[in-house]
């Protein structure tokens, strides 16, 4: 009898802690998970979610945030998709390489990704563009158009209407004029706290409901030692991504890829004309035009993720 209460005990135990892992297993799935991923010497932080034998989507995330931007995009789409969002070199958690070792361009931050990309095994993967995320996410195109199935747009530019010269002032006097005169009115303005904090707020209809940690992040981190060169080599840099958009809309008028453009029309910095350029290039389109800032997803994450989901099961699944 003991003998009997034995053997029922070790089968009901080990189907429990069957039961207690295939559970784990589950939940560990679905929530954000983070990791380092070394490329070339250099730490890339990444925030992951989901099933990776789910349909693939790379979140490239802009100035001056890191993947914190895409929280919400995480948590809210992991149950039907694997997705991952790396830092870039000198963004976020990962680690900042020295000014001088690093060639701090679009074209080489794009190499980096590309390479993180192949290290974690990504052979398909649909790309969710923003701000920097554009540059980075087009030279990814070009380089590899067969892996990429699909782009979603937030403010992701890549036409010359979609530049704002007003908002981007100081930055193209800066092109003209490489000088400290610019260096110092960029730093004052654009670097300092309120100008972070601008760059989330302006156009939002609630700038109050805005999560402060945005811009207290990115300003703690753009006050880490030499992060302003590096800010600044990148700005300057950036007049190069503008000569490479006819290459890219030519990629979209090429390749074909499925497009959902989820565009905050108050961007001060790219505004509606890049979002309508989409449209010129790409047949198969979704547009919305969303009443919100530079930062949409701060204000229409439901939204947004609501029409990814939509979009990304009609076309990758």
């Amino acid at each position: 009898m003991n003998i009997r209460k034995l053997v029922f005990a070790s089968i009901f135990g080990a189907l429990a802690t069957l039961s207690t892992i295939a559970n784990a297993e589950t939940r560990d799935l679905t929530e954000v998970r983070y990791g380092y991923e070394s490329v070339d010497g250099i730490k890339m932080f990444y925030r992951e979610a989901g099933d990776p034998k789910n349909p693939t989507l790379v979140l490239l995330h802009g100035f001056p945030s890191s993947s914190h931007q895409y929280r919400e995009v995480l948590e809210e789409l992991s149950d039907e998709f694997y997705l991952i969002a790396p830092d870039y070199p000198a963004f976020g958690n990962s680690e900042v390489p020295a000014e001088g070792s690093f060639d701090y361009t679009f074209d080489n931050l794009a190499k980096y990704v590309n390479k993180f990309l192949g290290q974690r095994g990504l052979k398909q993967y649909s790309m969710m563009i923003q701000d920097y995320g554009a540059p980075i996410g087009f030279r990814l195109a070009l380089k590899n158009p067969e892996k990429v199935q699909a782009i979603i747009t937030q403010n992701g530019n890549a036409y010359e209407e979609g530049i704002n010269k007003p908002g981007w002032g100081p930055v193209i006097n800066y092109w003209g004029d490489k000088s400290a005169k610019w260096e110092k009115t960029i730093i004052e303005n654009v670097f300092s706290f309120e100008g972070f904090k601008w760059q989330y707020t302006h156009g939002t209809r609630n700038p109050e409901s805005i999560l402060p940690d945005n811009w207290v992040l990115d300003h703690a981190i753009a006050n880490r030692p030499g992060q302003h060169r590096i800010y600044l080599d990148l700005f300057y840099d950036y007049q190069n991504n503008i000569k490479r958009y006819p290459v890219w809309q030519k990629y979209l008028r090429d390749r074909q890829p499925p497009v959902l453009v989820v565009w905050g029309k108050n961007d001060a910095f790219f505004p509606v004309p890049g979002a309508e350029g989409y449209k010129r290039d790409v047949k198969d389109i979704e547009y919305y035009l969303l009443d919100t800032g530079h930062f949409a997803l701060e204000e229409e994450h439901e939204f947004i993720t609501a029409k990814m989901r939509k979009f990304l099961n009609k076309r990758v699944r």
